[in-house]
């Protein structure tokens, strides 16, 4: 059977230019001269630093990032364990640039992809000029939770906060029981409760990072918006889709690889990307009856890609299967999960 599937259909609304400028990591050689002078260009009393957006898995830490930047940058889904690798989220204002580092949840690992998303987790803690434990305070502290603040009391230098998120779905008769059980965990800096999916706290929040942060210049030009480039984002944004259609282990046991991301002479942004597997049975699932389930994945990620690059985009997926690749380290590396980096 061949590995190749049947393109999904082409979107057909019509979509503005792409906007001018950058918002990533830059390929292409820059000017040191402007860049110098760019990140120079701020007033005396500018704030500077990394915020590290740490906590079990599945307890808000790339919505609220999402919310902040007012993109949607990180992968969310309803599934723990979406965010894989770290991300920096950057956020320029005339006062401050706050460059945000999403992080994978803090898990017992089951495989060698669980083990390098926490290791990822764990390195982002060091180098961290403040952190935000993200807790879920709609349900008590798990054990989980309990290991996640241990590790911050234990390794942490920065000040850490403790983040209070899903107020809104908390009962609002055990609201302050579970805070102070959340609160004893640790001695914090401070603590804030939040609906990072509502916004109800988060923009207080945002002011209160922005004053625990140095004084400093800007570390990234004022357009751009993460550290990664266009195609690892574009592939985010299409797992996102397929752990969000795909159901039981499957989610977990696929991977994404843009294999080609380029626009066309027509403006049309177009991305080709292959979704990994490890088993052929998977395989069948992912794709569907008559290729449907790969159909709804694409077009619900073209839905995404269009809304995040602001220009019509065509996407073509195909299915493979690599087997085991969650406990390979060189399938691992080849699908950007890379422990070296």
């Amino acid at each position: 059977m061949s590995d190749k599937q049947p393109p999904t259909d082409p979107y057909a609304a019509e979509w503005p230019d792409p906007p001018s400028g950058g918002g990533f990591a830059e390929d292409d050689e820059t000017d040191d001269m402007d860049l110098l002078a760019d990140l120079d260009s701020v007033g005396e009393e500018h704030r500077s630093g990394f915020v590290a957006l740490i906590g079990k898995p599945n307890v808000g830490k790339s919505t609220l990032l999402n919310a902040w930047l007012e993109t949607r940058l990180a992968a969310v889904s309803p599934r723990p364990q979406t965010t894989r690798n770290r991300l920096l989220g950057i956020l320029t204002r005339d006062d401050a640039q706050v460059v945000f580092v999403d992080t994978p949840g803090i898990h017992r690992p089951r495989t060698k992809l669980g083990d390098y998303m926490v290791d990822v987790a764990r390195r982002a803690i060091p180098d961290a000029d403040l952190i935000l434990f993200l807790v879920d305070v709609s349900h008590p502290p798990t054990q989980a939770d309990r290991r996640v603040a241990d590790l911050l009391m234990a390794g942490a230098e920065a000040p850490v906060i403790l983040v209070l998120n899903k107020m809104d779905a908390a009962d609002p008769g055990r609201l302050e029981e579970h805070a102070e059980a959340f609160r004893i965990l640790g001695a914090f800096s401070g603590e804030a409760t939040i609906s990072a999916l509502h916004g109800d706290g988060s923009p207080e929040l945002l002011q209160r990072v922005v004053a625990l942060l140095p004084v400093g210049p800007r570390y990234y030009p004022a357009e751009q918006i993460s550290d990664q480039q266009e195609r690892f984002i574009a592939a985010e944004l299409i797992r996102e889709q397929a752990m969000r259609e795909l159901r039981d282990e499957i989610p977990h046991a696929t991977a994404v690889v843009v294999q080609e991301f380029n626009e066309r002479k027509n403006g049309t942004l177009y991305i080709a990307a292959n979704i990994f597997v490890e088993k052929d049975s998977q395989k069948g699932i992912v794709i569907g009856k008559r290729g449907a389930q790969l159909k709804r994945i694409g077009q619900a990620a073209r839905i995404a890609l269009q809304d995040f690059f602001h220009c019509k985009v065509y996407v073509e997926l195909w299915v493979k299967v690599r087997k085991d690749w969650r406990r390979k380290d060189n399938l691992l590396r080849q699908m950007g999960y890379d422990k070296r980096g």
